[in-house]
This record gives C-alpha cells, structure tokens and sequence, in this order.
C-alpha cells in the first residue's frame, strides 16, 4: 500500500521511477520507499534545466531580497548602504539609492509582470511578486510608510524615476492594478523630478521617458521635453547604429544601457500621440536592428564580452538593447531568437557566476565579475547594479514562443571561432 501511495505521489509530482528502479523490480530486487525516492531525485537532478527555468531562477535570486523587503517595508532596513570608493558624494547617493533600486529592478522584470499563463509553477511565482509589487509601491510612495521615497532630493532621481517611468509602460497590469491614491502619489513624483535639469548627454532621455510614461497614461505631458531629446540625439547619431552620449563619443554600452531602449519606447508611445516624428521614427528603427547585431557579435563563445567603458558594474545591462529587440519581436532577420536566447543566456551565466556576485546576504555587489569595487564609478551605490534586471526582458515572452520553444543554437562568435563559414559584416549609414 504505502508503494502505491509512493508512486502516485510521484506521478503527481511529474517524476517517474528511475531506470535503475524498474530493473531491480523486474531482477526481483526490493525497492523500499526511500530508495525509489531517492532514485526520483536523482533523475530529476540529472534532467537539464532549462533556460527559461534558469533565467527564472536568477531572476528571483537577484529581485526577491528587493522586492520582498519594499513589500514588508523594510526595504531601508535590508539594504546595504555600500557605495562606490570613488563615489563623489556619499551621503547623497545613499540617499537616492532607495529609488535607483526600485526603478532599475522594476524596468528589468516588468515584462514579466505582465504576461498571462504559463506552468503553474511560474504563474505562482509571478503571482507572488505582482502582489508584493503592489505593496511596495503603494509603502514607496505613501508618506507615512518607513520605506517611503522621496523623487526631490538630487537630480540622480531623474534617472530612476525614468525607469519607473519604463516599467509602468512595460507592464500596464501594474497601473491598472494600482489604487488610486497611489496613482495619484505616483503621477505627482513623476512630475516632481521636472526640477532638476538634465545633463546635456542621454540624460535628455530620461526627461522625455518620464513624459512619455504621462502620455501613455493620459495626463498632461510636455512635448518640448520630448522633442529636445529626440532632435538632440538625431545630432548625435555617429551612424552605424550608434549614437555618441554627448558631444563626444567613447566606446561604452550607453547605446544599449540607455539610448536605443529609450528611443524604442518613446518613439512607441508618443508616434501614436503626434506625427511630428514620422519621418524620423523608421531611422530610428533601423538603427535599433544595425546595433543589435553589432551587440550580439560583442557576446564571445563562453558568454564574455569587452569590459570596456564606464558603468561596466551593470553586468547583463551591457545587453539591455539586445534583450529588448528580442521580448518586442523586433530582432533582425540575420538573428534567430533562439541563438539571442542562448547568447544571453551565456551572458547570464558569466556574469551572475562568481561567488562575490551577491553578499552573504543576497544583495548584489559592485563589480562585473563578482565583487570589484575598483570598477565603480563616481556615482555608484548599491542600487546601481540592478540595471543588469534588463536582462530578463524575454521572460515577457510565453514560453511557447520561438526565443524559448525552439532548440538551442549557435551564436555568432561560437560560430565564427569553431571554424564555421559565416556571413560577413558590414557598416551601415
């Protein structure tokens, strides 16, 4: 009796006897419960994980301490305080940091959020975090919450209300799901950060992000914002579907960090509000298509990639872009979503790998691989390397779409290095 009760179990659970369990049955060898349990687990071990469970995985490794924390207000209990060793000036980005982790972690895993069905083990999963999500916001921008955060204190809060901004876009579930009075704190930190000019660099985008979040919803929004920064960085295009982040270019991943996601979604939603960027917006497009393939070739064959420029300590963020192409279904014809599947998965790998990635306490450190503090910069906390969330963008596909279901393939520097024939590459205007 209790043999059967075993194996239903069993059943249910989705695991079958293992190989070595039916033998023994069929040599006559007794098979006691715990042996056949044993032998279940094993197998399971043995079955590969898949991508999207992997991505998953890290995914929640790296939000829950955040999440969870806001959630139970304790957000400013929990958090590190660390910051950067050439950090301008401390208490300033200690203050701010609360914000910085908020927007950056929700841009990063707001597709997510959004997205309907999937196994029942993922759908609890997001349904945890949705419910938390809706209870950290809601302390964030309550006054009388201990994890209350305020969108005034210094201009770095501009950069991170923007990725809140980012992420209600993304994930509309989040706004239709707010109270109102949350709605109504939002709106009004969102248009408290028009105080603080913007430096002359992408910085113009974070302004016009924020406008566009107030376009999207259906408020009032300024259109000379908008328009500053897209006029400004159609001045900077340098061709090849790069931009320079000011007058001068320098060889970095702002074009993926910031400039071509931005210009991706605020060309979405305010195109639909104005015809005034027609002619410019299909540039732009094509120019989203030429970087991502220059982003893919920079992935090496075990997931490294140049360690170049400043803000290196944002890890995957470096394939902001790439992972946005990917989750809008906008790749170009020369990437299938299956090798950006596993190129960024490598990339995932590589730089999530090294056991000083996290604290003892789960908090992600500053450094590329593991904790470097040599390679922050200036205005660095411990808020800042949560960027890398941008990552997970695809994790907005089902994972019945072509960028998981299909089989694993080759990317472009696995390709090229194992001695294959490949396409050639070439510069575009």
């Amino acid at each position: 009796m209790r043999r059967i009760v075993l194996i239903a179990i069993l059943c249910w659970c989705g695991v079958a006897l293992a190989p070595e369990s039916a033998m023994a049955q069929q040599s006559g060898k007794r098979v006691t419960p715990e042996s056949a349990t044993q032998n279940a687990v094993t197998q399971k071990a043995a079955t590969p994980m898949s991508d999207r469970r992997f991505w998953l995985a890290q995914l929640d490794k790296m939000v829950r301490p955040v999440i969870r924390s806001l959630a139970h207000d304790s957000l400013r209990i929990n958090m590190p305080t660390t910051v950067s060793i050439h950090i301008d000036n401390a208490e300033s980005r200690r203050k701010v940091a609360y914000l910085e982790i908020l927007g950056r972690t929700l841009s990063g895993i707001a597709p997510w959020l959004q997205l309907e069905g999937g196994n029942a083990e993922e759908a609890a999963l997001r349904n945890q975090y949705r419910e938390w999500v809706l209870q950290g916001l809601s302390n964030a921008l309550d006054s009388n919450a201990k994890d209350f955060l305020r969108f005034d204190i210094a201009g770095q809060q501009l950069v991170d209300a923007s990725y809140l901004s980012l992420a209600f876009i993304r994930a509309p579930w989040l706004w239709q799901h707010l109270d109102t009075i949350t709605r109504q704190r939002l709106v009004a930190s969102v248009r408290a950060t028009r105080r603080f000019k913007p430096a002359f660099s992408n910085w113009l985008l974070f302004s016009a992000m924020n406008e566009a979040f107030l376009a999207n919803f259906g408020y009032d929004w300024d259109p000379m914002r908008v328009d500053y920064a897209m006029m400004q960085l159609e001045e900077w295009y340098r061709g090849d579907g790069l931009y320079s982040d000011g007058e001068g270019y320098a060889f970095d991943y702002y074009n993926s960090y910031v400039i071509h996601p931005y210009l991706a979604t605020i060309c979405e939603i305010i195109g639909a509000k104005t015809n005034a960027y027609k002619d410019l917006i299909p540039k732009i497009y094509q120019r989203n298509e030429r970087y991502a393939i220059i982003q893919e070739r920079l992935i090496n064959a075990d997931g490294t990639y140049p360690a170049t420029g400043r803000s290196i300590i944002y890890r995957g963020a470096a394939f902001h872009h790439l992972a946005d192409m990917a989750w809008r279904k906008k790749l170009p014809p020369q990437l299938s979503p299956a090798s950006v599947r596993c190129a960024l998965t490598a990339v995932i790998r590589k730089t999530l790998e090294s056991p000083t990635t996290y604290t003892n306490e789960g908090w992600l450190t500053i450094g590329l691989y593991g904790s470097q503090p040599s390679l922050g910069d200036f205005y660095n906390n411990s808020g800042s390397p949560y960027i890398c969330t941008n990552i997970f963008l695809p994790l907005g596909l089902p994972e019945t779409d072509d960028f998981w279901a299909k089989p694993a393939e080759q990317w472009s520097a696995q390709k090229i290095w194992s001695g294959q024939d490949f396409p050639n590459d070439h510069s575009t205007r």
